[in-house]
């Protein structure tokens, strides 16, 4: 009996042993898949954080490179902190005065004259000759608009003032395409007459000494009605000029128009365009660059320079008067081509040979503008003296021809080129 208690008692012993290890070993398989269930969690989680560190690492660096866009557009614009300082105007006196080629070498000049004075100034241009970066210290700013457009369309502004320079103006600019040169100064010059008629503005017609032709009287006053030849290669330009200020006196004598009529006579300065083939840009780039100075013909032919600020300061003087027959705004000093020739190259510096080619035809002999009417009607005559205007003049190519990229822009500073 006791051997088979016993024997119950080792069964049950050995029972309770394997179901205890039973439990024991099933408890172990569970955390072993809790363990593991664990580590895929945190793998997946690892995972899962690393792609998102991949994706952070990406969207910064696009916006660093958008950042880096939006820093070399902003350096395209002008600050608004660099304009320069204007006069300010109460709607009473402010005027609003539109000048077509205002991107050109004269217009450009005016331009910085009328805003720092404390206008509004319309830009009209179509960039032939023009430039934008004659103007762009001016762009953005409240009291300027720039229009690019071409004047032998209609164009329709409210506007007190008219300054009408738009035409090119050198032999080789004109002679390019003669029949549009002729266009832009009758076409366009109506367009812009019947504007001035519609708006009742004062409009300023910018003429030429050219109408003097081949000159017969010396110097040439206003009275003479010069000696052109119609045909000749540079007729598109001396009787468009010439059938302008029939246009202008037309418009003034039909319905009214206030007009003022400025014979401009030859004109150097910072901004001249650089290949428009005139004795001041090409001796100073000439000698600039160390080649041969070119004369075509003898070199005793003259002309009468004056300096850029000058004649600006006659244009506003004579739209400001109530004179309004036609009036030569130059400078009477008169000297021969070899003469500026040898000036300029002495100026420079160099030893630039000077060569003489043959003549070019219809080229005027003399030229030297007779300016009574203009210091008695408008109380102006020119001041800068020919080699001061002649050394910043030099001073402007040697800087263009100098630049290296697109960033080297003008300074802002209206003012630089004044004298």
């Amino acid at each position: 009996m006791r051997e088979l208690s016993g024997r119950a008692c080792v069964v049950s012993t050995l029972s309770v042993l394997v179901l205890y290890y039973s439990l024991v070993s099933s408890e172990f398989a569970d955390m072993e898949d809790i363990d593991s269930e664990v580590v895929v969690e945190d793998k997946r989680e690892d995972a899962a954080s690393g792609l998102q560190q991949l994706e952070l690492n990406d969207a910064q660096e696009k916006i660093k490179m958008l950042e880096s866009k939006l820093a070399m557009l902003e350096s395209r614009l002008p600050s608004t902190t660099t304009y320069p300082d204007i006069k300010f105007r109460t709607y009473k006196d402010r005027k609003r005065i539109l000048i077509t080629g205002g991107a050109g070498f004269v217009g450009s000049h005016l331009v910085d004259k009328l805003m720092l004075d404390g206008h509004e100034v319309f830009v009209v241009d179509n960039y032939f000759t023009g430039s934008k970066r004659n103007i762009e210290q001016w762009l953005g700013h409240e009291n300027f608009e720039m229009l690019h457009h071409d004047i032998v369309n209609p164009l329709f502004l409210e506007v007190d003032e008219i300054y009408h320079l738009a035409s090119p103006a050198s032999p080789p600019h004109y002679m390019y395409n003669p029949v549009k040169t002729i266009k832009t100064n009758t076409v366009g010059t109506v367009n812009m007459l019947g504007l001035a008629k519609r708006t009742k503005a004062k409009i300023l017609i910018a003429s030429t000494s050219e109408v003097y032709g081949d000159p017969e009287v010396h110097p040439q006053p206003e009275s003479y009605w010069g000696n052109v030849n119609p045909i000749g290669p540079r007729a598109c330009y001396d009787e468009g000029k010439r059938v302008a200020e029939t246009l202008a006196y037309a418009y003034n004598k039909q319905s009214g128009v206030d007009v003022r009529v400025a014979r401009i006579f030859n004109t150097y300065g910072p901004r001249m365009h650089a290949n428009d083939g005139r004795v001041v840009s090409n001796f100073v780039i000439q000698a600039l660059e160390k080649k041969p100075i070119t004369i075509y013909g003898s070199g005793d032919q003259t002309r009468s320079f004056q300096y850029v600020s000058d004649l600006v300061s006659g244009l506003v003087a004579l739209m400001a008067s109530k004179y309004t027959q036609p009036v030569n705004i130059g400078n009477p000093e008169e000297k021969s081509i070899n003469t500026f020739a040898r000036l300029i190259r002495d100026m420079v510096g160099g030893d630039s040979q000077i060569v003489h080619m043959p003549p070019v035809e219809d080229d005027p002999q003399r030229r030297r503008p007779d300016i009574t009417r203009a210091k008695a009607e408008l109380h102006w005559e020119p001041l800068v003296p020919l080699e001061k205007g002649l050394a910043k003049t030099v001073e402007y190519f040697r800087k263009e021809l100098s630049r290296t990229k697109h960033s080297d822009r003008n300074n802002g500073d209206p003012a630089e080129y004044l004298l």
